[in-house]
């Protein structure tokens, strides 16, 4: 599985935008109103009534005249119709307490907090009788804009006993039911609620294969000029017969701001009907076409509409193999994204001649914060040039460039232009041999680059030189950012390059995950080394997770772990 760099997700005062919730990170927190009791919720959800009620006591003060015109018929009349309108307002505020009540129950079965704004029930192993028991509850949350019932395959077969109870909530923005397990009824059900929840914005229906061949059954309800903005289809079994359908559906998005088909290997043979579609979403930031086999030609074409999208932030053409090619006339176009923070092509076989391209290009990418290259081996055997013109861009935090066959001077020039950028946090380089013996090249880089914080070389040959040089930063402080180290699969490190590094491994504070194992063909004793790893362990506060498989252990070392990772909560692979 392909490895994704996430940014974090941001608390911003009350509510953030669909957008910031589907794309923003890695996970898909959601983030609700602020409060800090129930009672708090409770009447900030009745706020309504006791405006209402407000309203009509001032209305009531400021018809109050010191004039006998009213009879006192019509005295008593209106009093009596105040006494209703009283008495159905305290009825009604009563039932939706009582009705509030209900909801916190239901979401406290599943160790949730009731919120007003948001229902959250991710990964609650959600059944068809919850899923109806959520529809009864709903018309007591008429103020809910977010909805999440992604990872319950369940309810499959079932979101009928849902979708009628969404007209309550029609001020819904997001909806989420990635892998649910929707069925082609399940696609015709939630088609015909889009009519009644008019302003959405985000939907996400990834993980759901049966979509695949169904998607016309969803979208034929959409209606024109659809509010969406986020529409995330991962791997959703979409083809050929889906094409029209996608099509149709975003000619009626024009606020499309994401866009992820991913996965769905199928896209590249109706790329170009899609393309038609997608220029007139000039509000588009995240295009997402990881695996989806584009060829060659669908690069060009969709390249020659790149100008279309003038506030693209993200652009995921990875793992698309048959695009090698493609770029030679593409990378010029990218010049149209002005703000362009993300350009992924990692293994779409890039040619010489793609390279060459790139190496003009990426330069004036000022805005570029990740570069993500890997997987292509044409890259190695370039001359060093594309690496030295890194240094022009001073936002960049991610270089990845792992399993791209670097040469000495390619990794060389890399090393040098890694100096300028002072606010690098993710560098992996591995499954490049040539790393091994020459990591000091990075020397001044880890000095310079304070802010790193996950650094990968697997499988560089490094050798007892590298892990000295790793154990000096550490000493001097300059890796008091590093999160995460994986330097496994290294078996050309001997046993004396280890204990170098686990001597001075306590000086990795702020280190998470740190991975040392060996190939799965190798098995070794651990040396003498080993009693400094038990020292870090208790030293090293933040330190979740430990690779050390294919090393031999005896039993008493075996047991020693095992009361670590009790004592110290650290999940620590050994075999």
């Amino acid at each position: 599985m392909e490895s994704k760099d996430e940014s974090q997700l941001k608390k911003e005062g009350n509510k953030r935008s669909p957008f910031d919730l589907i794309f923003s990170q890695i996970q898909k927190k959601k983030v609700t109103k602020e409060s800090n009791e129930n009672n708090f919720q409770v009447k900030q959800f009745f706020r309504g009534f006791q405006r209402n009620s407000s309203k009509a006591e001032k209305k009531k003060k400021e018809g109050e005249e010191p004039t006998n015109q009213c009879t006192s018929g019509d005295h008593n009349k209106e009093n009596g119709q105040n006494e209703v309108s009283k008495k159905v307002s305290e009825e009604t505020m009563a039932s939706n307490e009582a009705g509030w009540f209900q909801v916190t129950e239901f979401m406290q079965k599943f160790g949730k907090k009731a919120e007003c704004h948001s229902i959250n029930l991710n990964n609650c192993s959600l059944t068809q009788t919850d899923l109806n028991d959520l529809g009864v509850h709903l018309p007591f949350l008429p103020d809910v804009e977010e909805i999440d019932l992604s990872w319950n395959n369940l309810i499959g077969g079932s979101i009928k006993l849902l979708t009628p109870h969404l007209r309550q909530v029609a001020r819904l923005k997001l909806l989420c039911l990635s892998n649910c397990n929707l069925t082609e009824e399940d696609a015709s059900a939630l088609g015909e609620a889009l009519e009644y929840i008019p302003h959405l914005e985000a939907l996400d229906l990834s993980w759901n294969s049966d979509i695949g061949g169904n998607l016309s059954k969803v979208t034929q309800h959409i209606p024109v000029q659809f509010e969406l903005k986020v529409l995330n289809l991962t791997e959703c079994g979409l083809g050929e017969t889906d094409g029209e359908a996608l099509a149709t559906a975003i000619g009626k998005m024009p606020h499309l701001e994401a866009l992820d088909l991913s996965l769905n290997k199928y896209i590249g043979s109706i790329m170009n009907s899609l393309v038609v579609e997608l220029k007139s979403c000039s509000s588009l930031r995240v295009l997402n076409l990881h695996a989806t086999g584009l060829h060659q030609d669908n690069i060009q074409y969709l390249s020659a509409i790149f100008h279309y999208w003038p506030n693209l932030r993200v652009l995921d053409l990875s793992s698309n193999k048959e695009a090698g090619g493609g770029f030679r006339e593409a990378a010029a176009r990218l010049t149209a994204f002005k703000h362009l923070e993300r350009l992924d092509i990692h293994q779409c076989c890039l040619s010489q001649d793609d390279v060459n391209a790139l190496t003009q290009v990426i330069p004036l990418l000022s805005n570029l914060e990740v570069l993500d290259i890997s997987s292509n081996k044409a890259v190695g055997v370039s001359p060093e040039y594309l690496f030295s013109r890194l240094r022009f861009l001073p936002r960049l935090k991610s270089v990845l460039v792992n399993n791209c066959s670097l040469k000495e001077e390619s990794f060389a020039a890399l090393a040098e232009a890694s100096h300028y950028l002072l606010d690098l946090r993710v560098l992996d380089l591995s499954w490049n041999k040539c790393v091994g013996g020459k990591l000091k090249l990075l020397l001044d880089t880890l000095k310079t680059a304070t802010a790193l914080q996950s650094m990968v070389l697997s499988s560089c040959n490094l050798v007892t030189q590298d892990l000295a040089v790793l154990a000096s930063a550490a000493q001097a402080g300059h890796l008091d950012s590093l999160q995460q180290l994986d330097i496994a699969y290294n078996d050309t490190v001997v046993d004396e390059g280890w204990m170098l590094f686990f001597e001075s491994a306590h000086a990795l504070k702020n280190i998470t995950e740190l991975d040392v194992s060996l190939r799965p063909s190798s098995n070794r004793s651990c040396g003498p080394w080993f009693i400094h790893l038990l020292s870090i362990l208790v030293k090293l506060p933040g330190l979740r997770e430990l690779g050390m498989q294919r090393w031999l252990l005896t039993a008493a070392e075996k047991q020693q772990l095992s009361y670590i990772m009790t004592e110290k909560n650290i999940s620590i692979l050994f075999d």
